[in-house]
């Protein structure tokens, strides 16, 4: 009798989740320390969102540069030193006393570390382990990237009140710091060090394909309209989500008078229901149109978003809003990505998603500074979360309209010609 073993790309996943869990978090902490910082330092919050902005961008910027130094010098290897440099900058952060040091560690080194363990991570992974399951291998690894931002925040909102927001800093940089010996121990770069080939691999079927470098994939990318229509959409995606809600709702919380630990259960809660939601968006997408399941996760977050400042006045809502949000947070990364490789590519998905990525990112960027600017100007959060629901509306019917023809494109790839249009 015969026993069927785990393949190894099944743990090369579940090491990866653990990575883009934690550094996630490390990433969602400056939303945790908005108010602290702001009642030692005096700091307003434009200036503490200037800082949360250039980490938000540098994530996304790195993210194609990333995924052609892991090709270049190992995955192993290059994540390893993301690890090690958010240890250390975020234990830094602990003795800060001026802006400046605000912005190098929170808002530049973070941005870095957390810019090689990004959502292009994910990608890489499900690219060069698996032919199947690669859409629900995307979807759990997204939910991690999203839902490491949210679960734990009750727990460093909770060590701030005990203890002051230092001690939530270094917990985080000890998560980061644990991360690093589990991926010393059990990653590798690729299935061919194992002596496997991809997850249902067929026999006879290509191997991968040296991928584009950044530069030469974003040349690419910017002639086909496929990549406008979701580099644009993502980055809707990215200001609705980590640059609107993951940095600010703690902050607008507090400005109805709910306290902080409250606001930090309910982004918790989404995410919570952010994994539920992101894996079944993979499941999904292994079977039906992509373009239609972007349609619906754009349409419903903006309306939930339009509707959020009478949930706030009210706030009995509220538990409803993080159940839904959760669900729909980050639902948009496995069509998008398998959207993406239809396009692109298996081997240039992760870097050409890199640049799609970098364009959700910009957005994230652009919006914590927004919201935070709008918030010093008008005293409230109101045009914020009407201004990211409008476009998050927008960019649902894009994909039923302008999006439509542009996804159904050949695009020529140096080395491939690859049919989109899911």
């Amino acid at each position: 009798m015969t026993t069927r073993r785990l393949h190894y790309g099944w743990v090369v996943a579940a090491v990866t989740f653990v990575i883009l869990l934690i550094t996630a978090g490390v990433r969602a902490t400056p939303g945790i320390l908005m108010v602290p910082l702001e009642s030692e330092f005096g700091w307003s919050r434009t200036a503490i969102s200037g800082a949360v902005a250039i980490n938000i961008a540098l994530f996304g910027l790195i993210g194609p540069f990333a995924a052609s130094v892991m090709d270049r010098w190992g995955l192993r290897r290059v994540v390893l030193a993301a690890l090690a440099l958010l240890t250390v900058s975020v234990a830094l952060t602990t003795v800060m006393r001026t802006q400046w040091q605000l912005t190098l560690l929170w808002g530049i080194l973070v941005g870095t570390g957390t810019g090689v363990t990004s959502m292009v991570l994910a990608a890489v992974i499900a690219t060069r382990w698996f032919d199947e399951r690669r859409g629900l291998v995307v979807g759990a690894l997204s939910a991690a990237n999203a839902t490491g931002q949210l679960v734990f925040l009750p727990m460093l909102a909770r060590l701030v009140d005990w203890y002051g927001w230092r001690s939530a800093s270094m917990a985080v940089a000890a998560a980061a710091a644990v991360v690093f010996g589990v991926v010393a121990v059990f990653m590798r770069d690729r299935p061919e060090d194992v002596g496997l080939r991809r997850y249902g691999q067929r026999e006879g079927a290509a191997d991968a394909v040296r991928p584009l470098p950044p530069i030469g994939a974003l040349a690419v990318a910017v002639r086909s309209p496929a990549f406008w229509v979701l580099a644009g959409t993502f980055f809707i995606c990215g200001a609705s989500t980590n640059g609107l809600i993951g940095t600010h709702l703690i902050a607008a919380c507090h400005d109805y008078g709910i306290p902080q630990v409250r606001s930090a259960q309910l982004l918790a809660m989404m995410g919570i229901f952010d994994i539920l939601g992101t894996t079944a968006s993979g499941w999904l997408t292994d079977r039906y149109s992509s373009r239609y399941l972007l349609c619906g996760y754009y349409t419903l977050r903006g309306l939930s978003l339009l509707l959020l400042p009478m949930t706030l006045q009210g706030a009995h809502g509220l538990g409803w809003f993080a159940v839904f949000y959760g669900l729909d947070w980050v639902a948009t990364v496995p069509p998008t990505v398998r959207l993406t490789s239809e396009a692109f590519g298996r081997e240039n998905t992760g870097v050409i998603y890199g640049w799609i990525g970098a364009s959700h990112q910009l957005g994230a960027s652009l919006a914590a500074f927004g919201a935070g600017a709008i918030r010093t100007e008008l005293g409230n959060y109101q045009l914020a979360f009407w201004i990211a629901g409008a476009l998050c509306v927008l960019a649902g019917l894009t994909f039923v309209t302008v999006g439509k023809r542009p996804l159904a494109v050949r695009v020529a790839v140096p080395g491939l010609v690859a049919e989109a249009g899911a």
